[in-house]
């Protein structure tokens, strides 16, 4: 088929255009870095240089690829994941809803698999592993409110169109936070990064090369809907922390009471340490035929690249 991936050169875009090449696909990646353009093409696709917000000439470069599938991986997330900064996800949101819009307007026939998150689940006084069913968490603390609503507008934007929706959890691999060089892996090698109260949120971790696996699989054969793209096992805060810090080399991570992770980082960060729900990944292995090479974060964040 022909594939048009819109933000080819980000984190699930890097390993999503071979594995889509040597399926046999035509595929066309855009980048906003002329620079990237070589590494896209090396990866067996057509490189297209386009700012996405830039509105008609993203339009103009989707018309040139005629795709049969849209595959919607754009994002501008900062280097650094600071929760506290009231701005952290405005790029994105915008991506989110006005890119979403514009490449649907440019291939009203194509087939569209978006990128979602599947951390943005309303959170229980006791975390719970959630399916696709349950609510978003629209109403969330600065700055997750906002990229919540945003989510779930484009959400419903691609649904109403008939298109995929992948929910992935928190990536970790090659560019990511938790990947090498990545602030996440700094913070916590420099254990900036404690474990908060009882830890007991939940983290639903998938490798890139997983979640990129798994879009080639829904640009296969996936149904309409949403699917959660997720390992096996939803990991609290105090199980995953401490493995990934031994995986790195690093201390055992610190411990921190609640009011002053509160105080410091804020509620939203403190509620996401310990109410964070996890998320089931059942529907995506049934419907999608898809299984994670990294079942767990625990051989994952030990043998997996980083």
């Amino acid at each position: 088929m022909r594939v048009f991936v819109a933000g080819a050169s980000g984190v699930i875009g890097r390993p999503l255009l071979p594995m889509l090449d040597a399926a046999g696909h035509e595929v066309t990646g855009t980048t906003r870095s002329p620079e990237r353009a070589a590494a896209i093409e090396a990866a067996g696709a057509t490189p297209a240089v386009v700012d996405a917000l830039d509105a008609p000439a993203l339009r103009a470069a989707v018309e040139r690829a005629r795709p049969e599938v849209v595959v919607h991986q754009l994002t501008a997330l900062p280097v650094r994941f600071d929760p506290r900064r009231k701005h952290l996800y405005d790029a994105t949101n915008r991506l989110r809803t006005e890119g979403t819009r514009t490449l649907l307007e440019a291939a009203p026939a194509a087939r569209v698999i978006a990128q979602s998150v599947a951390f943005a689940y309303r959170p229980h006084r006791t975390p719970v592993v959630l399916d696709e069913d349950a609510p978003l968490f629209t109403e969330a603390p600065p700055p997750f409110g906002a990229a919540t609503q945003a989510v779930a507008d484009m959400e419903r934007i691609v649904l109403d169109a008939g298109g995929l929706v992948l929910r992935y959890g928190w990536f970790y691999g090659p560019g990511t936070y938790y990947g090498e060089g990545g602030s996440m892996m700094r913070d916590i090698a420099r254990r900036r990064f404690p474990i908060v109260g009882p830890g007991s949120g939940l983290m639903s971790f998938v490798h890139v090369d997983d979640a990129a696996a798994a879009t080639v699989a829904a640009v296969q054969r996936g149904a309409p809907g949403v699917y959660n793209v997720v390992d096996d096992e939803p990991a609290p805060m105090r199980d995953w922390l401490p493995a990934y810090a031994e995986a790195i080399g690093a201390k055992r991570p610190r411990r921190a009471p609640l009011w002053l992770v509160r105080l410091i980082a804020g509620s939203a960060v403190a509620g996401m340490a310990t109410t964070l729900p996890g998320a089931s990944n059942a529907r995506a292995k049934r419907e999608l035929g898809w299984e994670p090479r990294w079942a767990s974060w625990r051989t994952g964040f030990r043998e997996a690249p980083r």
